[in-house]
């Protein structure tokens, strides 16, 4: 009977940590929306977007502490419940790196950039989102179907992959124009650059922690 406790607790507090995945993901399609937006030389709908991702962002924090709250209340294995503590925190840094991002295009918002330079990170930004949407695919199988979420936490890899190529192609790009802007809004295109690259690292960090419970469920 206890067993059968625990693994309804444990089903609890994967449905929860599966919600603020969701909602992470609501984030990062977000950032792309808004960056596409900033392209398109659409400065005011480029900031509601922001807006609406800041508060979005909050949920996540609120359901990292729900999680927090359901692991101290069973009797999970200490390993277990420090597996998707730090599952659930590399869900929070997500994005918390995407609202870093968020606060760097608020500022680069108005700037008379070239087109080519923000279609080079919304791709980027589209490859976040692809990272962030295998890894939901993983998270919603664990411990229903382990297998089919050790299979599509491995991919998560292969998709930050690419998104680190064109991170790299960024890098070579802000080279190729760094003549041509002052050194403040390079600054602030890298910090951006940097601020998804972790939100990409996060997804794949978290990924690592999914394949390690499935062996731990496995038990």
């Amino acid at each position: 009977m206890e067993r059968w406790f625990e693994k309804r607790r444990v089903n609890k507090v994967l449905d929860i940590a599966y919600r603020q995945m969701i909602v992470a993901l609501d984030t990062i399609n977000d950032l792309e929306k808004a960056i596409e937006a900033v392209a398109e030389r659409n400065s005011e709908t480029a900031k509601t977007i922001i807006a609406r991702l800041f508060k979005t962002e909050e949920e996540v924090d609120d359901l990292r502490r729900v999680v927090f709250e359901e692991l101290t209340k069973g009797r999970l294995p200490p390993r277990d419940r420090e597996d998707i503590m730090k599952l659930v925190t590399n869900l929070d840094k997500v994005a918390d790196h995407v609202k870093d991002s968020a606060r760097n295009i608020l500022v680069l918002i108005d700037k008379d950039l070239p087109k080519e330079i923000w279609d080079a990170y919304h791709d980027m930004a589209h490859g976040i989102v692809s990272t962030a949407a295998v890894l939901r695919e993983s998270l919603k199988s664990l411990g229903e179907d382990n297998a089919r979420a050790r299979e599509m936490s491995e991919r998560v890899e292969d998709e930050e992959n690419r998104v680190d190529k064109k991170y790299l192609e960024i890098k070579s790009l802000l080279l190729d124009y760094g003549d041509k802007l002052n050194p403040a809004t390079l600054m602030l295109l890298k910090d951006l650059l940097d601020s998804m690259e972790e939100a990409t690292d996060r997804c794949a960090d978290t990924g690592d922690y999914i394949r390690v419970l499935t062996v731990s469920f496995k038990k």
